[in-house]
C-alpha cells in the first residue's frame, strides 16, 4: 500500500516533470544513496570492493555511455573497449604529464578527449546506419588497440608496453597504487557513478533524448519534423564517449592500476558491456545498472557455487558461465527484449494497482 500516487499532488510544472515524480521513487532514491555514501565505506572490504562493487560502479558508466549511444539514439557500436582505452591512455599521458593536477581533473578530461575520438569514428554514422555500422565501430575498436600497442608514446617508452598509475591522493588520501584503501577508491568511483547517472537520466529526458529517441525509432521523419541528424548522432557519439572514457580512466587508474591494452580492453571487453545493455534494457538508465550487476554478480556467483561448494574445474566453470550468458541474451532477446528494466518496470506497475487485476 506505500507504492502509490494517490495524495501526491503536483503544484507546478517543474514537479511534475521533475527525475522521480512518484515521492516513494525519491525516497528510495535518497536510501539508496545515504547507504552507499554513508555506510558501505565503514564497512566494505578488499574482496567486495576489487570483486564487486569497483567493477560494478565502472562498468555502469560505461554501460550508461553504450546505452545513451545505442539504446536511445539507435547507433549500434561494437567498440566500447577501444573507447575505454582511450580514455585509460589519456588519463595516464595526463598523470604523467601534469603530475600537480587533481587525478579527479585527470579523469574528466580523459573523457573529453574520448569524446573528441568518439565524435571523429561517429562521422560515419551520417551516411551508414545497422550493421555497416556496427562494422565501422568494430574496426575502430581493432585500430585503437593497434594504436597503442604499436605506438610507444601512449606508453612512455616503457619496455614491457604496460601502462602503471602513479600513487595520486584526493584530500590527502590515495586513491591509486598500492597503499589505496578499498574505502578511497569506492568513493572515487561511486561520486562518478552519481554523477553520470544524474546527467544521463537529465540528458535522455529532456529535448536532447527526445532528439535522440526521434532518431532511432525513424531517422527521416526525425529530420523532416526539424531534427538535425548531424547535430543527433554526433552529439551521442560524444556524450556516449565521453562517459565511456572516464569508464576507462578509471578502470585503469583507480581499479586495476597497470594494464596492457590488448588484455584490458580488447574485443571481449566491448562485448560484455553490450551484453550488459541488452540484459538490463535498452533505453533505461536503470537497466544500465541493472545488466552491469547481473554480469558483475554472475562470475563471482558461479566461483562460489561451481567452483567453491561443487569443486568443479575453474576452466570449466568459465565456459559454463558462457553458455549461461549466451543462454540469457537469447532468452531476453526473444521474450523480454527490453530485459531487466521492464521487469522492474512491470513490477512497479503492478505494485501502483494492487490489489486490483493487472
Amino acid at each position: 500500500m506505500l507504492y502509490r500516487e494517490a495524495g501526491d499532488f503536483k503544484t507546478s510544472y517543474v514537479a511534475d516533470g521533475q527525475t522521480f515524480p512518484i515521492r516513494f521513487d525519491r525516497w528510495r532514491y535518497y536510501a539508496v544513496l545515504a547507504v552507499a555514501f554513508g555506510i558501505v565505506p565503514f564497512v566494505v572490504n578488499d574482496y567486495w570492493a576489487n570483486a564487486v562493487l569497483l567493477p560494478f560502479l565502472i562498468y555502469a558508466i560505461a554501460a550508461i555511455g553504450l546505452n545513451i549511444l545505442t539504446g536511445y539514439c539507435g547507433q549500434v557500436s561494437l567498440g566500447t573497449g577501444g573507447f575505454m582505452a582511450v580514455g585509460a591512455y589519456a588519463c595516464y599521458k595526463l598523470m604523467t604529464a601534469f603530475p600537480d593536477v587533481s587525478i579527479l581533473i585527470h579523469i574528466v578530461l580523459a573523457g573529453g578527449v574520448t569524446a573528441a575520438v568518439g565524435v571523429l569514428f561517429g562521422l560515419p554514422s551520417l551516411r551508414i546506419k545497422g550493421f555497416y555500422l556496427a562494422v565501422a565501430t568494430l574496426a575502430a575498436q581493432f585500430f585503437l588497440v593497434w594504436l597503442f600497442n604499436k605506438v610507444p608514446w601512449f606508453y612512455n617508452y616503457s619496455a614491457s608496453g604496460q601502462i602503471t598509475a602513479p600513487e595520486r591522493t584526493v584530500l590527502g588520501v590515495a586513491v591509486t597504487g598500492p597503499e589505496a584503501p578499498a574505502w578511497a577508491a569506492y568513493l572515487v568511483c561511486l561520486v562518478f557513478v552519481t554523477l553520470v547517472a544524474l546527467v544521463g537520466r537529465n540528458l535522455t529526458r529532456g529535448k536532447q533524448g527526445r532528439q535522440w529517441m526521434a532518431i532511432r525509432d525513424m531517422d527521416i521523419a526525425a529530420e523532416i519534423i526539424g531534427v538535425n541528424p548531424l547535430a543527433a548522432k554526433l552529439s551521442a557519439f560524444a556524450v556516449s564517449s565521453f562517459f565511456i572514457g572516464i569508464a576507462g580512466a578509471l578502470f585503469f587508474g583507480v581499479y586495476l592500476g597497470a594494464v596492457e591494452v590488448g588484455e584490458a580492453f580488447g574485443i571481449q571487453k566491448s562485448f560484455l558491456i553490450l551484453f550488459m545493455v541488452i540484459i538490463g534494457g535498452l533505453g533505461s538508465i536503470f537497466g544500465s545498472f541493472a545488466g552491469a550487476a547481473f554480469l558483475v554478480l554472475l562470475p563471482v556467483f558461479l566461483k562460489n557455487v561451481l567452483v567453491g561448494a561443487l569443486g568443479w574445474p575453474s576452466d570449466l566453470a568459465a565456459h559454463f558461465e558462457l553458455v549461461i550468458v549466451g543462454g540469457l541474451i537469447i532468452v531476453f532477446l526473444v521474450a523480454e527484449p527490453h530485459g531487466l528494466a521492464q521487469l522492474w518496470r512491470l513490477a512497479k506497475e503492478k505494485l501502483r494497482l494492487w490489489p486490483f487485476p493487472y
